[in-house]
């Protein structure tokens, strides 16, 4: 282990407090408007002596939980006119061919209309021949071992029927193997671990309980249910009644088939960063929050074109919300001026409320309130980001539609989840993402990597530092280190950006794909800042750059120890132009009275198309007009520094870099080009300042 020479300044203190695992329990919820069940337990192969236990347990769960309760092994019952008056039919441990033809015609008329089917174990043994039950059903039973105690694995832990378990639920039952895996038609709720119990022949992906829609009806299985034991477990009763009350249509789901997720949460939190004040607690792969206003933001990475899935769940009247297209900041009000809040709060006003788009868009309240679980229930987001379009999905249903027009915000960036405030209760659980990949990152659209979010490195280490973007850097660099992230796209880069710091000897970042002796791309140089707390950003262009995603190494080169350290580096895209630049009030940058002279004054004007709002833009580099560039006077740092026209001459008085919340920034002061005053008035200067994210430091590029 190598020596750690540099003194630690300002580590963080840690964002969450770690607590034991144990099972909260799930919040009381209103109860059920009445509803009536079918319970139907025909047998026509073989009898499960659990079949009049598992009848009375439903029995007692109506009597506790708002339904009322048929029992019957006549199959006569199932016509239409009878069945409409249930809101959910349970097969209880039926098999073989249960129902004739035309009692098949009538339960098929139930489920088009509507109607909640609930298969218990045996049920997935039940009409071989009906291949409308058997998609309702999900599956077909094909063998079991003996009965034995498995590890069930809880994978969706925000339907009713598996909210209460625990990731891995320890039961003795008979376990079904099945002629297909279900997994392509529905949502899995649980899958058996077949490493716990002998004679499983599924592999490792043995679904045993899930939900899905079909044919206009709901439907839920459990494998669960064998022994008369069962039926008297706290927790199988629980998951029993989950189920009822979801095909009844009394509780909502998402019951999508899901596929393709990467989990970004689900109990560990690598990756995550707290900004601001509060926290979020850590218990049993739940994040509940605590004080504020804050935001917890998944800082390793950003995404463009993605389907962003979380489950949530708020004790009251609570406020938070879920951060969409941000840039890195350990300031929680970047994501508020930058990115774009899918709201959770049921009654604020409607474009403040659950499912709308903070401030800009009302979700469309019908179908929101259709849709929404009450507090103390679960209910599952999918925000749906294509380009700059952003849809919302609540429980499975399509609440909100949402088109970003503003040209200094995007949806692409980081996402988070906001801790609003004292007595503001949301958890969180199973925060996912799938990048859809379909489009290339447009022209302009940058990638920030924070560094220490490294697949692999070399000699490096994560240091804690207040100032770093999500309050940690790639520290005690020395010549020869590395680190490598993997999967970048790298379509359309044309320049790397760095924010390091150092009170070492400086050195280099090089750029290389492949491996740490791949072809150099571009090298950044990385120098002394004075102070390990004190940040700049550094940049250099890149060449030969290829397309697609790739394997990023950053080596690091320099004379002596602790060379820099790295907070985040950012893949910078072309989009350099030639045309006006934009800002506040839709002012155009212009040259004060077209004059080519050394030292005029920049300004902002009502825009005309003239030279002197014409400006040539060259990434990470210079911006012209009338043939000379933007500059810093004297390259000074201060607050109101003024920002003229000077002959071009290379120094960092002259170069500039967009940043993704369409700000200017001269890298070498750390600076924003300003309009002064924050005034749109015709002939306003502009100037050097302090970078924020107000209007008066957005501008449009060509």
């Amino acid at each position: 282990m190598r020596r750690l020479l540099r003194p630690v300044l300002g580590v963080a203190t840690a964002a969450l407090a770690v607590l034991a695992c144990t099972a909260p329990a799930t919040p009381a919820s209103a109860a059920d408007t009445p509803y009536d069940v079918l319970v139907f337990s025909k047998t026509a192969g073989f009898r499960h002596d659990s079949i009049a236990v598992g009848t009375q347990t439903i029995r007692d769960l109506g009597a506790a939980n708002s339904f009322t309760v048929t029992a019957t092994e006549d199959a006569g019952v199932f016509t239409t006119g009878n069945l409409a008056q249930y809101e959910a039919v349970v097969f209880l441990n039926t098999t073989g061919d249960v129902l004739n033809a035309s009692q098949q015609t009538a339960f098929e008329s139930y489920i088009g209309s509507g109607g909640g089917y609930v298969g218990v174990h045996a049920a997935a043994d039940t009409e071989y021949g009906w291949s409308f039950y058997g998609n309702l059903v999900g599956a077909y039973f094909r063998s079991h071992p003996a009965i034995a105690q498995a590890t069930v694995r809880v994978e969706n832990r925000a339907h009713a029927a598996t909210a209460h378990l625990p990731q891995n639920w320890t039961r003795t039952d008979e376990w079904y193997d099945f002629q297909a895996n279900p997994r392509p038609g529905a949502r899995i709720l649980a899958n058996l671990d077949e490493s716990s119990y002998s004679g499983g022949v599924m592999g490792a992906d043995h679904p045993i309980a899930w939900c899905k829609t079909y044919a206009g009806g709901r439907s839920f299985y459990t494998g669960a249910g064998h022994t008369q034991a069962s039926y008297s477990e706290p927790a199988f009763r629980a998951h029993l009644l989950g189920g009822i009350r979801y095909a009844a249509g009394r509780t909502k789901a998402d019951c999508r088939a899901e596929t393709g997720y990467t989990t970004l949460y689900n109990g560990s939190t690598t990756g995550w960063s707290q900004a601001g004040p509060g926290s979020f607690t850590n218990s049993d792969a739940t994040l509940s929050s605590t004080g504020g206003m804050g935001l917890y933001w998944y800082s390793a990475k950003q995404f463009t074109n993605y389907s962003l899935k979380l489950d949530w769940r708020i004790a009251g009247d609570d406020n938070s919300g879920v951060f969409i297209g941000f840039p890195p900041s350990s300031d929680p009000n970047s994501a508020i001026n930058n990115g774009y809040e899918v709201q959770i709060d049921p009654t604020d006003t409607a474009d403040r409320t659950t499912g709308a788009v903070y401030g800009f868009k009302s979700a469309d309240l019908a179908a929101r309130d259709a849709a929404l679980n009450p507090a103390g229930e679960w209910n599952t987001y999918e925000l749906l980001v294509e380009g700059e379009r952003l849809q919302v999905f609540l429980n499975g249903v399509k609440i909100n539609d949402f088109t970003n027009t503003d040209p200094v915000r995007s949806l692409a960036g980081h996402i988070g989840i906001q801790n609003h405030g004292t007595g503001d209760d949301v958890s969180f659980r199973n925060i996912r993402i799938k990048e859809l990949g379909s489009t290339n990152p447009p022209p302009g659209s940058n990638t920030t990597v924070q560094a220490e979010a490294y697949n692999s490195a070399n000699g490096v280490t994560v240091v804690g530092k207040t100032g770093a973007n999500g309050g940690q850097v790639l520290g005690y660099i020395d010549p020869g280190d590395w680190a490598a992230y993997n999967n970048l796209d790298l379509t359309g880069v044309t320049s790397l950006r760095a924010r390091i710091a150092s009170a070492g000897p400086g050195g280099t970042i090089q750029v290389r794909t492949g491996s740490t002796t791949g072809t150099v791309l571009g090298s950044v140089s990385a120098p002394n800042t004075g102070n390990w707390n004190t940040f700049v950003d550094v940049s250099a262009p890149l060449s030969n750059v290829p397309s697609g995603t790739r394997n990023v190494y950053l080596t690091f080169t320099g004379s002596g120890g602790s060379l820099f350290d790295v907070d985040d580096f950012t893949l910078v895209r072309g989009g350099g132009g030639t045309g006006p630049i934009t800002g506040l009030g839709g002012k155009c940058l212009d040259v004060r009275n077209g004059s080519s002279a050394d030292g005029t004054q920049i300004q902002i004007l009502t825009c005309n198309g003239s030279a002197a709002q014409t400006w040539t833009v060259t990434p990470n580099s210079t911006i012209r007009a009338l043939g000379k560039c933007l500059d810093v006077n004297g390259g000074a740092s201060a607050d109101g520094t003024k920002i003229q026209l000077w002959t071009c001459n290379g120094g960092g008085a002259q170069n500039w870099s967009a940043q993704s919340n369409g700000t200017l920034r001269n890298p070498q002061t750390g600076k924003c080009l300003d309009v002064s005053n924050n005034s749109s008035a015709d002939g306003q200067a502009v100037h050097l300042w302090t970078c924020h994210t107000n209007a008066n430091q957005r501008w449009i590029l060509p």
